[in-house]
């Protein structure tokens, strides 16, 4: 399913065109996260291991989880909520390398089938992002503008709804 379809291109970041490639994987469950596949919270509490692509470790890296969704898709007033932010990744590495500037929260969706939306920003100079405010009604617009980030190099989404509870008897 494409960025367009997911309407994280509208809802989260304007069109762009990706130039970088990112390889998201959470666990050998989910060797490769593809656009649109649905994964259970349970496989997703660790942070995942983000490969970036590009041509020179020179280039610095920001990437940016959150989820447009919350709290729930049919009324996401809280939208954005921010999982995760990592600085200064030196292209063709991966997040392990960079700055963990907000640290990863866990989904946990409650209400309904949640967005999760991994944005990769090409920086201008290394430690020249600053942490948001409030993981809160963050905005990945307004952050990407503040931070001189412009339009993402690469990005990609899983969706993610809350497991049943188990039964009682």
């Amino acid at each position: 399913m494409s960025l367009v379809a997911g309407r994280v291109i509208g809802d989260v970041v304007d069109q762009f065109t990706p130039s970088v490639t990112m390889e998201v994987a959470f666990n050998p469950q989910y060797p490769v996260v593809f656009n649109g596949h649905e994964l259970k919270p349970k496989f997703v509490t660790s942070k995942p291991r983000v490969n970036i692509g590009g041509v020179d470790m020179r280039s610095s890296y920001t990437l940016i989880m959150t989820d447009p969704d919350a709290p729930g898709p049919s009324d996401p007033y809280l939208r954005e909520h921010l999982h995760w932010i990592v600085t200064d990744i030196p292209g063709t590495t991966d997040a392990t390398f960079g700055r963990e500037i907000v640290s990863y929260e866990k989904p946990k969706p409650v209400i309904g089938i949640h967005r999760y939306v991994l944005l990769l920003f090409k920086q201008r100079a290394r430690q020249s992002v600053r942490p948001p405010v409030s993981r809160d009604r963050f905005n990945t617009r307004a952050f990407s503008q503040e931070n001189n980030l412009g339009l993402p190099v690469a990005a990609m989404y899983f969706h993610a709804q809350r497991e049943n509870a188990p039964r009682r008897r």
